[in-house]
């Protein structure tokens, strides 16, 4: 599912300039080759970390804090960093980052909810997916505030696939559950966002078909 629009850029101490700096090759080793490397694979995927730090504490300025963290913690971790999946690897330390918030937060907020019961449905509703819904209503703010009053986990697996386009198998690198947990998640979200976003005829035509 593709927005309209991203969110807004956090302003991150050090990015400022970046996409102003001439090309110049990068060291293959040391503090400079490292800062030049890490700005080159990881600061492309700024506004995707943010919009996922977005929707799942969904609130904007804990959204901030939550990805200068990320992306602090992800510089001084880089050289663990092995070259695959770079967008990935940054969405797992954001996750720890909000989870982090979370519990810093606790009596302020309810980011992550206590989802116990995960009914799946035997099928994804693949015939009117979130694109499709998005598509048809033209209204980017409605979806937006949908997808971010799901519940947890169901939130966060629809947002990295439907939104971030990551596979299943990165969604449960980062997430830390099975392939199948996160296809059931993934199932399970969809059907609640289209019973919260479809009227409850064209659902039951829907369920008819």
């Amino acid at each position: 599912m593709t927005e309209g629009r991203r969110y807004f850029r956090p302003r991150l101490a050090f990015s400022a300039g970046w996409k102003s700096r001439p090309a110049k090759p990068a060291p293959a080793s040391g503090p400079s080759g490292n800062a030049d490397r890490f700005r080159e694979t990881m600061l492309p995927h700024m506004d995707a970390a943010y919009n996922f730090a977005r929707y799942l504490s969904r609130d904007p300025d804990a959204a901030e804090d939550i990805v200068q963290n990320a992306f602090l913690r992800a510089f001084r971790s880089f050289d663990s960093f092995r070259g695959d999946a770079p967008k990935a690897w940054l969405f797992a330390i954001v996750r720890n980052c909000l989870l982090d918030w979370v519990a810093a937060n606790r009596d302020k907020h309810a980011a992550i909810d206590d989802v116990h019961s995960e009914g799946v449905p035997a099928e994804a509703i693949d015939e009117d997916t979130p694109e499709t819904i998005l598509a048809r209503d033209g209204d980017v703010a409605m979806v937006r505030a949908t997808v971010e009053n799901l519940p947890e986990p169901f939130r966060e697996t629809l947002v990295l696939r439907e939104l971030e386009e990551l596979s299943y198998k990165e969604i449960a690198t980062i997430t830390g559950v099975p392939m199948g947990t996160v296809m059931s998640r993934l199932s399970r979200g969809r059907e609640m966002l289209c019973e919260m976003l479809l009227p409850a005829d064209e659902r039951g035509r829907m369920a008819q078909s």
